[in-house]
């Protein structure tokens, strides 16, 4: 196996021969448009859940429009229909592979509530129609591929295929499935950011290299027979070891029991022993080490063996550092390469710079994805995010370094968009990314980043060696406002307020000029035993940041709200720690309409703690912490009760909580009561009407409601 490649920048290489056919308007969805743009056949042929739009928030579209600039012809399969292969044929036979991906969300999170009943709409189809991609669309997209060319590579990436790359617990099923590589049968599975593996990978197999043979790009997994011989295996229990941990034996003890006999009693004198020589084997650099998982039959039987796999995998995630990992599936090793190197400034600028039409392909006759709605005016400026929440999948698939785009990349796309985009009035609806203000914020020293194996930059404080310099994001807003025909600017991406905090100048830019309104801050939890889990600041940072909120707006005469977002349910959740954040939301006045279950997603941190009710955020063994995790259906029904404690719906089974939990003094009709001791007549169901839009901070929906004054209960 060769060694690891150097990365190269993605825009070096030299560009494949039908560079000559140009730049398509669209990516070709059928053999008319082929013929329309004088292709014969596709290079490339990407299969997506999603529908087509062609603009870079959508996987599909950024992927295509990066190797058509390398010069390959890419044509694009959306939402075909499962149930044949036929639909798979519709643009030919790929001359390098199939590249099969289940859209931007997992299929399952998109298919299915956190209470797994089938959603009744879907945001990236047209009209919002439902049932337009099938369950675990990786699996299915990547075998009706092979049925229609059996000899063609098939190549899985997103983040579904990313989430699934080892073994791991399928909440839908409520199983350890095997990777996702072993299951869907494909050639290679791309993970995390994939532009880097992906140019070079399809550069090798035109040039005629097997994709079998390709074993050295970062950011890939595959499956082998065994680990090559020049590599050493380091077992993940010698790196934090599972189960009960016995003292190593004293070689040197000498232990008898009373009576007995020394073995050398009436023995002659031996001669004198000889030196013990110890060989030690030759030191192995680190990219030539591989760290092995237990094995998938370990982890599915066992859930402590689980939980310390999915520690082990996290701890070797930053490229600086990481090894790579294998797991042993049966007869076979699936092998995964160390994460993909950061794309540079330069290269994010060349990604979101490219071609693209930033609409729906026309073949969808102007009709409305509730998806494109969302993004059509936004920008996106940044990747990654080192914030580590147990609960979410970004940091496990984007990584923790941020990758920023360039001031000038950013302001020539609000300018795109002013001058192309259908229906633009002057409103951009978000500059941001997976957390709005982590443009440029890095780790002060490149080998302290290098180095690092923590799992968070900002918990459970925010690290003395980040730097929190908000000056950067501040112009960039100040110069995207000065563009002519802009007349706001909003900021749609959740806010990480324990980092805007260390820079008032920001806090303040971002309310006197960047809020609509209202604000989205996600604080998920009141309690310490809950935040703990979800590796979540204090609500002491959110009341720093609720201060600077107010008094800036205040100084700029707007009247203008928080808006939080809690999680229901999630591991560590006691009824107790739900009660007390009812309490907090009431003596806070909010009243939420919209509330969150919390949903274990493949990979994520919080979804180890919920299968195996362990804490892998610490050494994982039988006797470790045990984590409390709510899975009863019952019981995720009372905590979601609690956010929702003002539904008079929910009164009754708080009630009958309450008094279970000792708290009957929270029964009643005053103030200081949760819930009231009456019922109505007639109550709607729980998260009924038609206005199901969040209530805003200290202002009920009640007509005729004066704010009251702060009351602590």
């Amino acid at each position: 196996m060769r060694a690891m490649q150097e990365p190269l920048s993605i825009t070096s290489y030299r560009p494949y021969w039908a560079k000559r056919f140009g730049t398509a308007p669209f990516l070709p969805m059928s053999r008319v448009e082929m013929d329309a743009l004088g292709w014969d056949s596709c290079d490339v042929i990407l299969v997506t859940g999603d529908a087509y739009i062609d603009h870079p928030s959508f996987g599909m579209a950024l992927v295509g429009r990066l190797l058509e600039a390398q010069g390959f012809r890419v044509g694009i399969i959306a939402q075909p229909d499962w149930q044949s292969a036929d639909p798979f044929k519709v643009l030919g036979k790929p001359n390098l592979y199939f590249g099969v991906t289940a859209g931007n969300m997992d299929s399952m999170v998109n298919r299915y509530t956190a209470d797994r009943k089938i959603r009744s709409d879907d945001a990236y189809t047209p009209n919002a129609e439902a049932g337009k991609r099938p369950d675990r669309a990786v699996l299915v997209y990547s075998q009706r591929c092979r049925e229609a060319y059996s000899d063609v590579p098939v190549v899985i990436g997103s983040i579904e295929a990313s989430l699934r790359r080892i073994a791991h617990y399928d909440y839908w099923s409520d199983k350890v499935r095997r990777s996702i590589l072993v299951d869907s049968k494909a050639d290679l599975l791309i993970y995390g950011n994939a532009e880097r593996a992906l140019v070079d990978l399809t550069h090798r197999i035109a040039k005629g290299e097997n994709i079998r043979d390709i074993t050295d790009l970062r950011g890939t997994a595959f499956l082998r027979k065994s680990i090559p011989e020049d590599w050493l295996e380091v077992d993940s229990a010698m790196m934090d070891r599972p189960g009960r941990v016995d003292p190593h034996p004293d070689p040197y003890a000498m232990v008898m029991a009373e009576g007995a006999a020394c073995a050398s009693d009436g023995v002659a004198d031996q001669p004198a022993s000889q030196p013990i020589v110890i060989h030690r084997p030759a030191k192995v650099p680190r990219e030539r080490q591989v760290v092995r998982l237990p094995d998938y039959e370990q982890v599915s039987a066992n859930p402590v063996m689980y939980a310390h796999a999915s520690r082990v995998l996290h701890l070797e995630s930053n490229p600086g550092n990481a090894r790579a990992l294998v797991q042993r599936h049966g007869d076979r090793e699936v092998w995964l390469n160390p994460p993909p190197i950061p794309l540079t400034t330069k290269e994010m600028d060349h990604v979101y710079g490219l071609t693209y039409a930033r609409a729906p392909h026309p073949a969808y006759k102007g009709a409305k994805i509730p998806a494109w709605e969302m993004i059509r005016f936004s920008v996106n400026i940044m990747r990654g995010c080192f914030g580590g929440c147990t609960f979410c999948s970004i940091t496990e698939h984007e990584g923790r370094i941020i990758q920023s785009r360039s001031e000038e990349s950013i302001l020539h796309e609000i300018e795109e968009i002013r001058d192309k985009v259908e229906g633009f009035t002057g409103m951009i609806s978000d500059l941001g990314g997976p957390t709005a203000n982590m443009y440029r914020l890095a780790c002060k020293s490149k080998d302290i980043e290098k180095s690092c194996r923590k799992l968070s930059c900002v918990y459970p404080d925010i690290c003395d060696n980040l730097n929190t310099d908000h000056s950067a994001l501040v112009q960039l807003y100040r110069k995207a406002r000065a563009i002519p025909g802009v007349k706001k600017i909003l900021i749609g991406s959740g806010l990480r307020y324990d980092l805007a905090v260390k820079s008032p100048e920001y806090v303040k830019e971002l309310v006197q000029h960047h809020v609509g309104g209202y604000l989205k801050i996600a604080p998920e939890h009141s309690e310490e035993n809950v935040l703990s889990k979800m590796m979540k600041p204090g609500m002491g940072a959110y009341q720093a940041f609720k201060e600077m909120f107010e008094r800036f707006s205040k100084e700029a005469g707007k009247e203008q709200y928080l808006i939080p977002y809690f999680i229901a349910s999630h591991p560590g959740t006691t009824d107790e720690d739900m009660m007390n954040l009812a309490i907090w939301l009431k003596q806070n006045n909010f009243r939420l309409d919209q509330v969150q279950t919390f949903t274990p997603t493949p990979m994520a941190m919080a979804t180890a703690m919920y299968h195996s009710g362990k804490n892998p955020l610490r050494k994982v063994t039988k006797s470790s912490e045990d984590v409390a995790v709510p899975k009863a259906g019952g019981k995720r029904r009372l905590h979601k009760a609690f956010l929702r404690y003002h539904d008079p719906a929910n009164w009754p089974m708080l009630r009958e909580a309450l008094k279970e939990m000792g708290r009957a003094d929270l029964i009643g009709n005053g103030k200081k009561h949760l819930v009231p001791a009456w019922q109505p007549t007639t109550t709607t169901p729980s998260g009924g009407g038609k206005h199901r839009d969040r209530a805003k901070e200290g202002t009920p929906r009640v007509k005729g409601f004066k704010k009251p004054n702060p009351r602590h209960y």
